[in-house]
């Protein structure tokens, strides 16, 4: 309990250090997709900023509204945490839907230079006004964050630091990647589409089955031993483990319900994947007793050993083809930022087990 109203205090003296990690992240996030494929830089020979005279696009479709709207909902949301308690009620929601309205503009003026991007003033009032009802959530809900129920459960299941706020968005992250119904099962480091396109040859299904099956299990145990390295002393870690699971496959079965039929929403629970998790679950709840060291080496091995098996994958035998609508239309900027993030994953996953390796070594030191 003095923990944890140690903790407490520490946020509403200086706000909270896992509220500015997000919101780093998700700035990276939102300008990558805003820019994505990346691709043709050229300069036109006019000002960046010469959309802003043009009329509006004759057609504006109701799905282009919604997600540039729920794009910066959460930049609003952010900001304010980030703010608080240094800015509060209207000084915060001023400067956070400031911060979305230049943001925005800026990275709407860098779209002038690529030629598959367009843009235009409506993208820039949808964003502001997603940020503009994300803040004012955020001046609702964050005075009860902070100092809240979750600040002392965050104070009680985690250890304290910046280093553990890190590790929560790494989780964090690992939960967006499921958005994306293309990728194996917790699959993750496929970077066949950033450095070259190519696809393992087709081969039988009992090959697929064995590759996603690993893959799912040791992406699984990784998991489950990154957050029992973020857990406090004494607490359920099997519960989180067990809770992230059932997160990740829900948002997975969203991701797919958004690109198929409803009677289809469990089309990525393929053999594989199964066997996958019923192995992975089972290792992970024994695995989270290891001692710290041996935890974060297995961990590493694990990542390491899964991304190979990811990039020697061979296409998706069960349903490759109904994922062509994600790939293209609405979803490309989308899938191209979950596959980027995907990518990038269990390298900074790595990179971090590396840091509490060295943060071992020092305390023990």
């Amino acid at each position: 309990m003095r923990r944890t109203a140690e903790h407490t205090d520490r946020f509403a003296a200086r706000g909270s250090t896992l509220a500015r990690i997000l919101f780093l992240v998700y700035v990276l996030l939102v300008a990558y997709a805003s820019l994505y494929p990346l691709a043709g830089w050229r300069d036109v020979g006019l000002s960046p900023f010469s959309y802003l005279a043009e009329p509006w696009p004759r057609y504006i479709t109701a799905f282009d509204v919604v997600a540039n709207v729920a794009g910066y909902f959460p930049f609003g949301f952010l900001a304010t945490a980030v703010l608080y308690p240094r800015l509060r009620s209207v000084a915060a929601f001023a400067a956070a839907v400031a911060a979305a309205g230049a943001l925005s503009l800026v990275l709407e003026a860098v779209q002038s230079y690529l030629p598959a991007r367009f843009p235009v003033t409506v993208d820039v009032l949808c964003n502001v006004a997603g940020a503009a009802l994300g803040a004012a959530l955020g001046l609702r809900f964050t005075p009860l964050i902070g100092g809240g129920p979750l600040s002392r459960w965050r104070g009680q299941m985690f250890v304290p630091g910046a280093g553990a706020d890190f590790g929560l968005m790494l989780i964090g992250l690992w939960l967006f990647i499921q958005l994306n119904p293309a990728t194996l099962l917790f699959g993750a480091g496929d970077l066949r589409d950033l450095l070259a396109p190519f696809e393992g040859p087709a081969r039988r299904p009992e090959f697929f089955v064995s590759i996603e099956a690993f893959t799912t299990a040791a992406n699984l145990v990784a998991v489950a031993l990154v957050l029992a390295a973020l857990g406090a002393p004494g607490r359920p870690v099997r519960g989180l483990v067990l809770g992230a699971v059932l997160a990740a496959l829900a948002v997975k079965t969203a991701a797919v319900a958004i690109v198929m039929r409803a009677e289809n929403v469990f089309t990525w629970l393929t053999p594989g994947a199964l066997i996958g998790l019923i192995i992975g679950i089972a290792i992970a709840l024994a695995a989270v007793a290891l001692p710290r060291t041996a935890r974060l080496v297995l961990a590493a091995v694990l990542l390491m050993v899964a991304t190979v098996l990811v990039n020697l994958a061979p296409p998706n035998p069960y349903f490759a083809a109904s994922l062509k609508v994600w790939q293209q239309g609405h979803f490309l900027n989308f899938n191209g930022l979950t596959r980027l993030v995907s990518a990038a994953w269990p390298f900074i996953a790595l990179g971090y087990l590396t840091y509490l390796a060295a943060r071992r070594r020092e305390a023990l030191g």
